[in-house]
């Protein structure tokens, strides 16, 4: 009890990251580069010749303002496009970060004898500390800022002032961000009409009311991630995939997941599975009669629907028609940056910090994905909302993001050692009623994405599904992020995928052999998606009941239910 009130302690102190990983990390960098002559000659020369090319584009944009500069930002770095940058002394303060960026990974990597954990540790570290004295960050060397403030007599500070303090005011009362209450759940957000018709104490069933007077035998049963509100699939009507896909001819069924509080603590993963996308499997059949089913997990559901799947097909349940993965993992070798946070001492934390309370809160996971993509979602808020006082209006996906949701305390452990760390799905150690499960047994067909500049599930991590298993795998790789290019409406602006089947046995490829073989085509992947379902669904026909009373499955209210409203 006492060591994990201290740990948990240490864990509120440094804001859930653990110290000793960060120590060890830097340790065994520090020490291997010491005993590496070779590397520190290597820096060293590489440091005079980084000093060399700043100089001689000094001399150069001193009589040709457009010189080719030393050094080009990284594709997604976007910080210096402005051509205020271009100009002297603000394009020497530039090249020079960018130069001095580019060398603190040349210093950070390749060290020989540092583990690889460690050195992604010290390298995104290192990062995150350049990234706070980025020249865009200070009034004093930035000249954006500069002119905005001489534009605005110095007005746009008071007015980042006051979006600073509001901010902090609403941070303070437990309040979401300024302007969420424009997108209020089930008035502009979450509105395609449909029936609650079942409850327990894990999620509600929402039934879509049909829009088309005939439907495909084949229902459609949604399993979102308990991280999120599941309305990111039932965005506006203009972007909501289940409004879509119920247009389309399809009945929908959604799982929404009920936000776990301390009195839910010891909720795991089994109960998830059995009280999520089973219980929810149990009452779409029932309702529809249908003897088999589309599953479609995304994110963290998708994870839960795979060891679903998995744990059916051992048994020999044949209800899943195919399965539809949405930017979910099955293997975790390789998650990302957010294999940075997993590790043992950063489990120890993060379990006694989640013990103490009994869940793991939403703004604890927020601050993560914020690190990973501190540029984006950080440092550019505090430069044009803190600084140069313009708030950026808040959109259907912003109001979604800050609906923040909770995770019990042995759930999450469970999730983050057994997946995570010891990667036990993919190697075919995870336990289902005490039997081992492999996906090696999936035989239905599988519509997998992935999406390119995803964070959270990095593709080729989500592409590894390959690897696991013979079945047929339509895969496609879309534009966009984890969320943004999964809500992917057709008509939505510069939007592309790429798309490649795999026969069922055929062989496994790499990522870059699939990307070098599937062609970029321009639009939205749900249309895709759609061709492939009706292919793999029957002859349309009469859309089966709302609910079904005389089997236990009355409608109980109008969607969005209750669960998605909590707080």
């Amino acid at each position: 009890m006492l060591d994990r009130a201290a740990t948990a302690t240490l864990a509120q102190t440094f804001h859930g990251l653990s110290p000793a990983t960060m120590m060890q990390s830097f340790s065994d960098w520090a020490m291997h580069l010491a005993l590496a002559p070779g590397k520190q000659m290597q820096l060293a020369a590489k440091a005079g010749r980084k000093y060399a090319r700043l100089g001689d584009y000094a001399l150069r944009s001193a009589s040709e303002p457009t010189a080719t500069p030393a050094i080009d930002p990284l594709p997604q770095d976007h910080r210096f496009d402005d051509p205020a940058w271009k100009q002297a002394p603000f394009n020497l303060l530039a090249q020079g970060f960018l130069l001095n960026q580019q060398w603190w990974h040349a210093a950070t990597t390749g060290v020989a004898g540092v583990s690889r954990h460690h050195q992604d540790v010290v390298q995104f570290t290192t990062r995150q500390i350049l990234d706070v004295f980025a020249p865009t960050n200070s009034p004093l060397t930035n000249p954006v800022l500069q002119k905005r403030i001489i534009e605005s007599g110095g007005q746009c500070l008071i007015e980042g002032g006051k979006h600073l303090l509001e901010d902090m005011q609403r941070m303070v009362r437990g309040e979401p961000p300024v302007g969420t209450e424009a997108f209020g759940v089930g008035e502009v957000l979450a509105t395609t009409p449909g029936k609650v018709v079942y409850r327990n104490d894990l999620i509600e069933l929402i039934q879509y009311e049909p829009s088309t007077k005939l439907v495909r035998p084949q229902p459609v049963l949604i399993t979102p991630a308990w991280i999120m509100k599941y309305y990111i699939l039932d965005l506006r009507p203009e972007n909501s995939l289940v409004r879509w896909l119920v247009g389309q001819g399809y009945t929908v069924f959604m799982v929404s997941w009920r936000n776990p509080g301390s009195e839910d603590r010891n909720l795991d993963m089994e109960t998830y599975r059995r009280l999520g996308p089973m219980a929810a499997l149990d009452a779409v059949c029932a309702i529809t009669g249908a003897s088999a089913v589309h599953g479609v997990g995304y994110c963290l559901g998708g994870t839960l629907l795979s060891i679903a799947a998995a744990a059916m097909a051992r048994d020999g349940d044949e209800r899943l028609a195919s399965l539809t993965l949405l930017a979910a993992q099955t293997e975790f070798s390789e998650p990302g940056e957010l294999g940075l946070f997993i590790d043992e001492a950063q489990l120890n934390l993060l379990e006694n910090m989640m013990w103490t309370r009994g869940y793991l809160d939403s703004s604890q996971m927020g601050g993560a994905f914020q690190i990973l993509r501190s540029n984006d979602l950080l440092w550019s808020r505090v430069l044009s909302t803190y600084l140069m006082g313009e708030r950026e209006p808040m959109s259907d996906l912003m109001a979604w993001n800050a609906d923040g949701t909770r995770m019990p305390y042995a759930m999450h452990s469970q999730y983050l050692r057994h997946l995570f760390l010891e990667d036990d799905l993919a190697e075919g150690h995870y336990k289902v009623g005490g039997r081992s499960i492999s996906l090696s047994a999936l035989r239905g067909p599988m519509f997998v994405v992935g999406t390119e500049r995803d964070h959270v599930a990095p593709w080729r991590s989500v592409h590894k599904i390959h690897g696991l298993c013979g079945a047929e795998i339509c895969f496609a790789l879309t534009s966009g992020g984890h969320n943004a290019g999964i809500v992917s409406e057709p008509g939505h602006a510069h939007r592309s995928y790429r798309l490649l089947t795999r026969e069922a046995g055929g062989p496994a490829l790499d990522p870059d052999e699939w990307t070098a073989r599937a062609p970029v085509q321009e639009g939205s992947w749900w249309t895709a998606w759609g061709a492939w379902l009706d292919e793999h669904s029957g002859a349309p026909v009469s859309p089966p009941p709302m609910g079904a009373a005389d089997k236990g499955y009355a409608p109980l209210e109008d969607a969005p239910g209750q669960y998605v409203l909590e707080h």
